[in-house]
């Protein structure tokens, strides 16, 4: 005699097919909420980079410098000189001696060569080195929101196979204890389903509080307002990759990725170091230009000269100029240190490429491995254990295995479904630092205002 009735084999068999496998990486899974609000990665991404204080604090650094450019642009402010010469100290009087003056004079200073334009390039370098690092603070809030974006659709997939497991098993443990009280069932069986259902209420509960964490982890960059204000929304755990797949087929060498790498906002801010530097070997080149300085004075004096006639007033014009002649120890040593730390920005940017470039070859290879994995799950791991629980299902339904021997095929088959999703929400994870990392048109699928950086000078 069959152990259970065809309503409990019905039961059986839902719980061992709990949810169909995710048949490719670009699954969108909607999970159970109250309330979900039309929330797009895109949308948020745009209002993180609007709210982000560290962009509003490069920019306003950015500004700084190109009005300190102008500054610096400019000749220094001509300096007047007034004062009494050849006062007789006796009488103090000034009509007393005709050596006696009152003078005004004014003094200007030059710069040298073209010392204050090659100071505002400089600066305005910098100035353009400040607006690429915004552009890459812009792809790290992007990359950080995008990880979340996926953290939290994976942990809502999962909440979604949770609850059906639980409330399938619930639907079980009551029929089991309908059987139980007729003698049809026993008591091992009934706790056994019992303490199913209460260990997956205190996954579901975890499982909450994860997605409560990974939603007030957002408000870092969408605000405390948002955080408040927004009840649930739905997210995904994958991505159209489309574009990245593209754009790593189209590379004429693999492993090597320089020419997009070159592209990336840190890699501009190296490039604007290296010209900085070549700018400040110009500026120690300026330092073997000679100074100039002029000066102009007028003296007006009230005595009269020996021949009793009023004396006549004096007007003075001077040069001065500043000869470097002894360059050894300064002017030489400037311009070599300058040539040395052109080569010590060179040097940085070969090392930033290299780094980078390793680090997109690791996320390439993750990325394989992921894809791999996914394969597995999907044509073998998943079908296997779905078989299993079928059989065993069978075997229970003919006194052939114990009902634990259910629970555990179905816990199986359930693990390896939110393993699934792990997996699916780690190789969009990697997609989305390769994406970053490389640029271009693979940025679409996470945040199309980045695809194409530049800045304005």
């Amino acid at each position: 005699m069959k152990r259970q009735s065809s309503l409990l084999a019905l039961s059986l068999s839902a719980l061992g097919l709990l949810a169909s496998p995710l048949m490719a990486a670009e699954t969108t899974v909607r999970p159970i909420q109250a309330v979900s609000q039309p929330v797009s990665l895109p949308t948020l991404i745009t209002l993180a980079l609007s709210n982000d204080a560290s962009q509003k604090r490069l920019s306003a650094q950015s500004d700084a410098l190109r009005e300190t450019a102008i500054a610096s642009a400019t000749q220094m402010d001509p300096k007047v000189k007034v004062g009494v010469g050849g006062l007789p100290v006796d009488s103090f009087q000034f009509d007393e001696d005709p050596m006696t003056n009152i003078s005004v004079g004014l003094m200007q200073q030059f710069a040298r060569g073209d010392i204050l334009t090659l100071e505002a390039r400089k600066i305005r370098q910098q100035a353009a080195g400040v607006d690429w690092q915004r552009q890459v603070r812009q792809r790290e809030v992007a990359n950080s929101l995008t990880q979340l974006w996926l953290e939290l659709g994976y942990q809502q997939q999962a909440e979604q196979l949770l609850r059906e497991n639980q409330r399938l098993m619930s639907e079980l443990a009551g029929f089991i204890q309908t059987n139980y009280s007729v003698g049809q069932n026993e008591a091992q069986d009934l706790l056994q389903a019992q303490l199913q259902v209460s260990k997956l209420d205190d996954k579901i509960q975890a499982n909450q509080q994860m997605q409560r964490k990974l939603r007030a982890q957002m408000s870092e960059w969408l605000g405390s307002a948002w955080f408040s204000e927004t009840t649930a929304f739905t997210a995904t755990n994958s991505l159209n990759w489309q574009d990245l797949d593209t754009l790593l087929q189209s590379q004429p060498q693999p492993n090597q990725y320089y020419a997009l790498l070159n592209q990336h906002p840190m890699v501009k801010v190296a490039d604007t170091a290296i010209a900085a530097s070549e700018t400040q070997a110009d500026i120690a080149g300026e330092a073997y230009q000679p100074q100039f300085g002029v000066e102009v004075m007028y003296a007006y004096r009230q005595a009269k000269n020996m021949k009793g006639e009023p004396a006549s007033d004096l007007l003075s014009a001077y040069l001065t100029v500043d000869l470097p002649l002894f360059t050894d120890n300064r002017q030489d040593r400037q311009h070599a240190a300058a040539q040395y730390q052109i080569g010590a920005a060179k040097s940085q940017k070969d090392l930033l490429l290299a780094q980078m470039n390793a680090r997109a070859n690791a996320l390439i290879a993750d990325r394989v491995n992921q894809q791999e994995r996914f394969t597995r799950y999907q044509s073998r791991l998943l079908p296997q254990a779905q078989a299993r629980t079928k059989a065993v299902e069978r075997g229970y339904q003919n006194n052939a295995a114990q009902f634990s021997d259910v629970i555990s095929a179905a816990s199986d088959v359930l693990a390896l479904e939110i393993e699934m999703a792990r997996l699916t929400t780690d190789l969009n994870q990697t997609s989305s630092n390769l994406a970053l990392l490389l640029g271009g048109p693979a940025l679409r699928a996470i945040a199309p205002s980045l695809m194409t950086p530049g800045i304005t000078d």
